[in-house]
């Protein structure tokens, strides 16, 4: 089993990655740490990456999922994964059916509200618009409200996972 939550910042990817790892007894990876320097001093300055910034990050992550799939491990990936073609560099090199994108989603004042609780090393709260509107919301994911406790969260994504699985 290979997941990525997916959706902007704030809207849980981390909380429900951690735990749904856990749960399924597999590694969970969050993307922002493997953003470069260079990314992680733009977005802090409250500037967004552009698709330039953001297609070696995305083929990093590429490189561990396929290491994943490659050695028969399951995992959990945490990324924003915001456009189409961001999750076609993600998911290249496997099967489609490998991985499972889930959206996870909730109004714009939810996640300002959760921004705003919390200190991030580099997500500047500014750029939360920025991330609405550059979300392509997939066809062929799970979406979920992340508006209830996590572990009803990760109960209903550990369903429909096993029952596309």
């Amino acid at each position: 089993m290979i997941v990525v939550l997916m959706g902007v910042s704030g809207s849980g990817k981390t909380t429900i990655g951690t735990r749904l790892a856990e749960r399924a007894g597999v590694v969970f990876a969050d993307a922002d740490d493997y953003h470069p320097a260079a990314n992680k001093a733009k977005m802090a300055a409250g500037h967004p990456l552009n698709d330039e910034d953001r297609q070696p990050w995305l083929e990093t992550l590429n490189a561990l999922m396929r290491g994943w799939f490659e050695t028969g491990k399951g995992g959990v990936l945490a990324c924003s994964a915001l456009k189409e073609k961001y999750r076609e560099t993600l998911s290249a090199g496997m099967p489609k059916s490998t991985i499972h994108f889930v959206l996870l989603d909730g109004s714009p004042e939810l996640i300002a509200g959760r921004l705003a609780a919390r200190k991030h090393e580099f997500m500047n709260a500014k750029l939360l618009e920025s991330q609405f509107k550059t979300l392509e919301k997939p066809a062929d994911a799970f979406t979920i409200v992340n508006d209830r406790a996590p572990e009803v969260i990760v109960d209903e994504i550990l369903e429909r996972v096993r029952v596309k699985g």
